[in-house]
């Protein structure tokens, strides 16, 4: 098991709460959930067990405030509403996908919240409404706004075209499936796009 190594104490107050926050992203990675304490996250982060209690009530707001950076670290910038489909999509497929090749960590607590589902639901349900959902709420609102894709439900198509993606990297990067299942990934994005244009390309 990986050694986690304590970080640099800083010397402003204002860094405090990234200090314990990359402090607890060390020792949930490495420990898991159920074996972080309070303690091991304010050693890790430089500070005392006090100042993480000053700024997070328990491990469970911890957890949250991780998704809750993750979140506003992740989700895909969405072009203009006005931005042509065909530009917008493959924006959003490619960002979406680069992401997980880009940094590892998100992809390894991405596994560590997959992991602890079981025991700890209100976990993944705090990063299915802070990633998850949001993103595919945009992706609908976008879709909605262009008429001419002629989309019977915008919504479903939003899950499917962000669902097809998130499967992809479940079974190519975090099931190490890319032998057993290869798939380039352009011939993935393309095939969404086929799929949602071409009402367009055919009125």
């Amino acid at each position: 098991m990986a050694r986690t190594k304590p970080i640099e104490p800083d010397a402003t107050a204002g860094d405090k709460t990234e200090q314990i926050l990359q402090g607890a992203m060390q020792e949930f990675l490495t420990h898991g959930y159920a074996g972080t304490s309070m303690d091991k996250v304010a050693k890790t982060g430089g500070v005392s067990k006090a100042t993480v209690y000053s700024y997070f009530k328990d491990k469970e707001g911890l957890f949250a405030a991780l998704i809750q950076r993750l979140a506003a670290e992740k989700l895909v910038a969405f072009p203009p509403p006005e931005t042509e489909p065909a530009i917008a999509l493959r924006f959003i497929a490619t960002t979406l996908l680069d992401q997980v090749n880009r940094e590892p960590q998100f992809l390894n607590f991405v596994r560590l919240v997959i992991a602890e589902s079981g025991r700890f639901p209100q976990l993944a349900q705090t990063f299915v409404r802070n990633l998850a959902k949001p993103g595919i709420e945009r992706l609908t609102q976008y879709l909605a706004f262009h008429p001419e894709l002629k989309l019977s439900d915008a919504e479903a198509t939003a899950r499917i075209f962000i669902g097809s993606l998130v499967y992809y990297q479940l079974t190519q990067d975090m099931m190490h499936g890319k032998e057993i299942l290869p798939m380039d990934r352009d011939r993935l994005i393309e095939g969404l796009m086929h799929l949602i244009l071409r009402s367009e390309s055919n009125s």
